[in-house]
């Protein structure tokens, strides 16, 4: 099952989520902005990175981490990227957590030993899903991130009472339709072997030919073209320019729809220098 990707679009999307996670989240938690960053002498590629807002004066960065699988170098890797960007970027922030994210303890790092005294402290937190509570008692963000540990036979009908959730009065559109994208995606990836039609009919979904649902579906499936050729561009930037992208750089990006990120695609093998990218944008900002 895909869970990198899933928890990529869930953080993406409301990076409010990792905070729900944490016992005390800072106070400026809304405005983080969820990202992933390049660390350069050594290279290192770190997916999981909340930035706080720019505007403000130095604030925390927290970095996460979501681990599925047994990994017995896990911490030798992340703290070694943690503290290389944060030395890197020391006068961005004040501050540094981490935040690991486990489908349960078994999934630990056994040699942890030398590492006690960051994982014992304020400044790691490790979350274990299944130790979260009764699933229909946790905000639906978390919610979504436990339905990617259930098993087979008790994800169906738990995914069935976060869509009825979702279509509740009071929950906003944008919302209900992210909830319910969410729970067709993770359903599909746990049954790998079942159409989506499939999936959306053990899920009892009976509006699929109203105008609301038509169009989520489009919406769903241009985002994720758009996501992926997003994040494609961005490595192929940095490849191509020899340099990591102001956040200013990657914002103007990420704002891009499909068609330009796709132009934007073709046009960079043309690029020598950062100038190049920035007289394009300006082009299409016009």
């Amino acid at each position: 099952m895909r869970r990198d990707s899933i928890f990529y679009r869930l953080f993406a999307q409301s990076p409010i989520l990792l905070f729900e996670l944490l016992e005390s989240p800072p106070i400026n938690a809304r405005d983080y902005r969820f990202d992933s960053v390049a660390v350069k002498e050594p290279k290192f590629e770190i997916d999981g990175v909340f930035l706080p807002p720019e505007s403000d004066p130095p604030g925390t960065v927290f970095f996460a981490e979501v681990q599925f699988q047994r990994d017995e170098k896990l911490y030798e890797r992340m703290f070694g990227e943690a503290f290389l960007y944060f030395y890197r970027n020391r006068d961005r922030f004040s501050d540094w957590q981490a935040v690991i994210v486990y489908p349960s303890r078994s999934t630990e790092q056994t040699a942890s030993h030398p590492y006690r005294a960051l994982l014992n402290s304020d400044q790691v937190h490790r979350i274990y899903l299944n130790e979260l509570g009764e699933f229909r008692q946790l905000p639906p963000g978390v919610a979504l991130m436990v339905l990617t540990t259930l098993t087979q036979n008790q994800a169906p009908s738990e995914a069935r009472y976060l869509l009825a959730q979702s279509q509740q009065e009071g929950w906003e559109s944008e919302e209900s339709s992210f909830i319910m994208n969410m729970v067709i995606t993770i359903m599909s990836y746990k049954f790998g072997s079942l159409s989506r039609e499939e999936v959306e009919a053990m899920l009892d979904i009976t509006f699929q030919e109203t105008r609301v649902y038509r169009e989520l579906r489009e919406e769903v499936t241009e985002g994720a073209r758009t996501e992926e050729a997003m994040k494609l561009v961005l490595r192929q930037l940095t490849r191509r320019l020899k340099q990591e992208l102001s956040e200013e750089t990657r914002s103007q990006i990420t704002a891009l729809s499909l068609l330009q990120l796709e132009e934007l695609g073709e046009a960079l093998v043309d690029f020598e220098q950062l100038n190049d990218l920035a007289t394009w944008l300006e082009q299409r900002s016009v």
